[in-house]
This record gives C-alpha cells, sequence and structure tokens, in this order.
C-alpha cells in the first residue's frame, strides 16, 4: 500500500532529473502516472520520445503505472491534450507536478530576446498550460485535486546570471499564490517547490561530489507527502528542499516608519530620514550584496 494509491498524476519534464525522480517516486506509491517530457536539451532545443519512454519502462519493470507523453508545455492544446490522455488512459486526474524547465544563462548585460523568451515560455507559460488544463479537469471532477508548482530560490532570492529565468521562476510563485486562494473552495491546493538539486540543469553550479549530497531522490518524498489525501490543508506554501533538509520560506513585512493616516503625507526628507535611521536592523536575505561607494 502506498499513500497515493489509485491517484493518477502527470508530471511535466519527467525524462530525467527531478522529474524522473518525482514519476517513480509517486509510481512507487501507488499513483498511475503521465511521464510528460519533450525530449530537448538543457536550453530547450531538439525533441524526441526516449527519455520518457524510458522512465515509463522503469515504472512499467517495477510493477508501476505509466503512459508517456511527448507534448511541449508551452503549447496549451498539447497541454490539454495531456489532460485528455490521462482521463483516458486512468480515468480521471488527481496530481499535477508543473517540472518542465529549460537554462540559457547569461549576464543582464548579454542577455537577449533569444535568452529571455524561451525561458519564460517554458517556464511561465509552460506552467499556465498544463494547470490551466488539470484546474480545469479538477473542478469538473469535483474532488479537488493538487497541484505543485516549481520555482526556485533565483527567483524568491536571486542569482547572478540568472534575471531571465529568476523573473519567470517569480512569476510561478506569485501565480501559485493567487490561484492557492482561488483554487481552496474546490478542495484544489496549490503549493510551490523551490529544489535545490543535482541534475543535468544543475551540475555545473555543484562542487564535486555533490551527486550523493543532492540527489533529486532527495526532494521527491516532500512533493510525493504534498500530494497525497494527508496534505489536504496545505496549500498556498513555499518549500525549500535541499538534500534532506526541507524549509518553508515565507514573506515577511518589516515597519519603517508609520504616522496616523489623518496627518499629512511623509515629505521625500522626512521619510529618507526614517528609512535610514531603521537600515541597521532591516532582516537580510541571502544573496543580497553590499554596495561599494
Amino acid at each position: 500500500m502506498g499513500i497515493l494509491d489509485g491517484k493518477v498524476a502527470i508530471v511535466t519534464g519527467a525524462g530525467g532529473g527531478l522529474g524522473r525522480s518525482h514519476a517513480l517516486l509517486l509510481a512507487k506509491e501507488g499513483a498511475s502516472v503521465v511521464v510528460n517530457d519533450l525530449g530537448g536539451s538543457v536550453d530547450g532545443s531538439g525533441d524526441g520520445s526516449r527519455v520518457a519512454d524510458q522512465v515509463v519502462a522503469e515504472i512499467l519493470e517495477a510493477g508501476g503505472k505509466a503512459v508517456a507523453n511527448f507534448g511541449s508545455v508551452t503549447d496549451g492544446a498539447d497541454a490539454d491534450a495531456m489532460v485528455a490522455q490521462a482521463v483516458s488512459e486512468f480515468g480521471k486526474l488527481d496530481i499535477l507536478i508543473n517540472n518542465a524547465g529549460i537554462l540559457r544563462d547569461k549576464s543582464f548585460k548579454k542577455m537577449d530576446d533569444e535568452l529571455w523568451d524561451p525561458v519564460i515560455a517554458v517556464h511561465l507559460k509552460g506552467t499556465f498550460h498544463p494547470t490551466r488544463a488539470a484546474y480545469a479537469q479538477m473542478l469538473e471532477q469535483g474532488t479537488g485535486g493538487r497541484i505543485i508548482m516549481t520555482s526556485s530560490t533565483s527567483g524568491l532570492i536571486g542569482n547572478f546570471g540568472q534575471t531571465n529565468y529568476g523573473a519567470a521562476k517569480a512569476g510561478i510563485a506569485g501565480f501559485m499564490r493567487c490561484l492557492a486562494i482561488e483554487g481552496a473552495k474546490a478542495k484544489i491546493t496549490v503549493n510551490v517547490l523551490a529544489p535545490n538539486a543535482y541534475s543535468r540543469m544543475t551540475a555545473n553550479l555543484f562542487p564535486e561530489g555533490s551527486e550523493v549530497r543532492y540527489a533529486a531522490e532527495k526532494v521527491s518524498p516532500a512533493i510525493a507527502w504534498l500530494v497525497s489525501d494527508e496534505a489536504e490543508d496545505i496549500t498556498g506554501r513555499q518549500f525549500v528542499i535541499s538534500g534532506n533538509r526541507v524549509s518553508l520560506l515565507y514573506p515577511m513585512q518589516f515597519k519603517i516608519a508609520e504616522r496616523d493616516n489623518a496627518e499629512d503625507a511623509w515629505s521625500p526628507s522626512e521619510i529618507g530620514e526614517e528609512i535610514r535611521k531603521s537600515m541597521a536592523e532591516w532582516p537580510k536575505p541571502a544573496n543580497v550584496p553590499e554596495l561599494v561607494f
């Protein structure tokens, strides 16, 4: 018996890395899985059925249930077909894990449309299309559902050379927070995963020997639990998972200055003085550089 017995899931970008790990574990826990992967390279070029077929073969060999899907997450018709395939093959859809992604890193002074547009399309639009199709199916079924969106600390905190990727990933987090509110009444939970895992996309970002410490397989257990019935009351949250550490990232407010709203507005100099006075007590988020003058 697994925690996902009888469930039906779609995992996008499931031909390798995190997506493969998610698909294998969901199947092991009893879910029937649509393994979606266009088969492209890390930068999004090319396509092919081999990687999705391989993951499906692994699941079937282990006694699980899975089918391959080779559609593009950037295409609305392909996303609709992905959901239709889940329903035709397995009778319904309970879970969507948006995982597909590409990288085209470059410092901003070298950023151009050919680097920016595909990253925004695959990550942000490529989360929108499958989610729209899956959400409509879940609403029609009337039995709730689970949606995971994959963001990144590059978008939630920041990282050098990833303005395109960070913009897309920040957009995904905003998408999640809004949809979680809308989905609550229908018992559709929507959460964000910000993973720190070793894969072909991130291999050059990790020091030697990280394959075990930050294996993709260490991220998937928390996600498998979050898409189970046991997590029906958890939605609108951002989970950062790195190796065996699971953290919750949440927004904070730090009050700088306040006067009665019945009073006149601050002058620029007045509020500037208040901002300066408070700066020593500001929370220091990661990756914010010290400016040198």
